[in-house]
């Protein structure tokens, strides 16, 4: 690559910025870094004035959450690599949400990744609907939507619209009222995406069915009717537990 990724960080703690600048400017010799910010205001003047190809952005900082730079521009040409301490909820919303994060304290390992992703890209690929998603889902209580890469665009999709999941060998295809989705995701990437949420159960190695969308299932065909005539497999070894779930 001829030309460096210019950077700017944006962390309100003093200390957050000089680490990861030093993380940046040992590791990552793509990156040039060429301001360090405290706030999202000052973040988005900066952005405007120089026009960086990433932002390294902190979620919690005072005033605007690092979520709501986004609402600062009309058209987001950068990218964005939101930086945040661990939260197992915040990590769902930036998996379902298909945007770039790295956890407190940044690995390297973990680093090199996130800058090798900026490195491959031909344009800025994420679109606002990504971050529009991530800021819902931080939002609410619990995550309401997931965004998908299907046929080269991005898809923005309800979690209440989901039916089922399907496993398609290394792909998953998720069943909507609208249509279908075929993602390059496994079934399992969505079974750990969708633990704590009560709707959704994984009936078998091949299927994620969502509870409100069933009709009925068959104890002795093990087999149990969706929405859309769809019908899921149920597991032998599976049927306990999925009676017990019916019952919560």
């Amino acid at each position: 690559m001829n030309r460096k990724i210019s950077a700017i960080v944006a962390d309100d703690e003093e200390s957050a910025r000089n680490v990861l600048s030093n993380l940046i400017n040992r590791f990552c010799p793509e990156i040039n870094i060429i301001s360090t910010c405290a706030n999202v205001e000052e973040a988005a003047e900066v952005i405007k004035k120089h026009q960086p190809d990433v932002v390294f952005l902190d979620i919690e900082m005072p005033n605007y959450a690092g979520y709501e730079l986004v609402a600062f521009f009309e058209e987001v040409n950068f990218d964005i690599i939101f930086v945040t301490a661990y939260d197992q909820y915040a990590i769902k919303a930036f998996e379902l949400s298909a945007v770039d994060y790295l956890l407190k304290p940044v690995e390297i390992d973990r680093l090199k990744e996130a800058v090798k992703k900026l490195v491959n890209k031909t344009e800025h690929q994420i679109s606002h609907l990504n971050y529009k998603t991530l800021t819902e889902n931080l939002k609410s209580e619990s995550a309401a939507k997931i965004m998908v890469r299907h046929q080269g665009n991005q898809e923005m999709i309800n979690l209440e619209d989901i039916i089922t999941i399907e496993a398609k060998e290394s792909y998953s295809c998720i069943h909507t009222a609208k249509g279908k989705f075929l993602v390059s995701k496994n079934l399992k990437y969505y079974e750990m995406l969708f633990d704590q949420n009560n709707s959704f159960f994984r009936t078998h190695k091949s299927w994620i069915i969502n509870l409100n969308h069933m009709i009925t299932f068959s104890k002795t065909k093990l087999e149990i009717e969706l929405n859309n005539k769809i019908f899921a497999k149920l597991s032998r070894y599976r049927k306990p537990d999925f009676e017990k779930f019916l019952l919560q």
